[in-house]
């Protein structure tokens, strides 16, 4: 856990199960947004920053066996499990590519759709990003991006202090390895500046309950992150445990409220050659 090229919020199999839990949460605004993309049988579709494929294995049901779907993920931990996923299942039309996004070109070309969630944030240079996707999509593909607006509006009620200090330490931690929480307000223009047009652009914030199940998403990785910096001697343990008593205490209480951090939803169409793919935001760090 302590590997300076893992992801900062790590690859280990504790993440790997989170990170199912979450795409469940996630999975029907998901499908909803590659259905509105034209997402269907037969498509050709990237998924950057597959992590352990749980996104790949469902686009492959949507394409079918005449389809076809590239996963592109890093690490070497998400690749495995991704690829027993697809043996086990014995999917053919799903194929992973070993790429680093902070460094590598992607080399994929003519692709219908390609779907990005989460992945925005972390990487060194976004503009980059942009470009390696439009590179990848025909002339009228698709991107469909579900990125963070403003982490910040993830409060609890009744206020909590533990919760507020937890959320302010993620963003801090994620801006310290060259992220940017708050990346969407970035991104729009890297991509209207890179040959896309928008089409829909939608904000996803949620006020849920601890019997709702999209509570678990915000809980789940409120426990694991803050035991996981303070493993990586971040923050104290006391102050991991102060965290994780107050979401166990708020899960208990059937009046408590979360409101989850506001993700934007954008869906582009490639119109013409990117021009903005040297891009950088002002204060991320460039890749090595």
């Amino acid at each position: 856990m302590s590997n300076t090229n893992d992801y900062v919020l790590g690859t280990h199999n504790a993440e790997i199960s989170r990170l199912g839990l979450q795409h469940r949460v996630w999975r029907p605004h998901m499908l909803d947004a590659w259905q509105r993309a034209g997402m269907t049988s037969g498509s050709r579709v990237v998924d950057i920053g597959s992590g352990p494929g749980y996104a790949t294995l469902d686009a492959s049901e949507v394409v079918g066996p005449d389809g076809e779907v590239v996963g592109v993920e890093r690490s070497s931990n998400f690749l495995s499990f991704a690829r027993r996923q697809i043996e086990r299942r014995e999917i053919s039309s799903v194929r992973f590519l070993d790429c680093d996004l902070n460094k590598d070109a992607l080399e994929l070309t003519g692709f219908d759709l390609a779907w990005c969630r989460w992945v925005a944030s972390f990487v060194a240079n976004p503009g980059i990003l942009v470009r390696r996707i439009a590179d990848s999509l025909r002339s009228g593909g698709k991107v469909i991006f579900h990125e963070y607006q403003s982490y910040a509006t993830w409060r609890s009620i009744p206020a909590s202090k533990p919760i507020d200090n937890f959320v302010a330490e993620v963003m801090s931690s994620w801006r310290a390895s060259g992220g940017e929480p708050d990346i969407a307000p970035a991104l729009i223009p890297l991509l209207t500046d890179g040959g896309f047009k928008l089409l829909e652009v939608r904000p996803l914030i949620f006020a849920v309950r601890p019997t709702e199940f999209m509570w678990q998403w915000p809980a789940a990785f409120g426990l694991s992150n803050s035991q996981r910096m303070a493993d990586l001697k971040h923050v104290s343990q006391d102050w991991s445990d102060a965290v994780q008593r107050e979401i166990a205490a708020l899960s208990a209480n059937p009046n408590a409220l979360m409101i989850t951090p506001m993700v934007m939803e954008i869906i582009a169409e490639k119109v013409a050659d990117s021009s903005a793919g040297d891009a950088i935001i002002p204060g991320a760090a460039t890749p090595a």
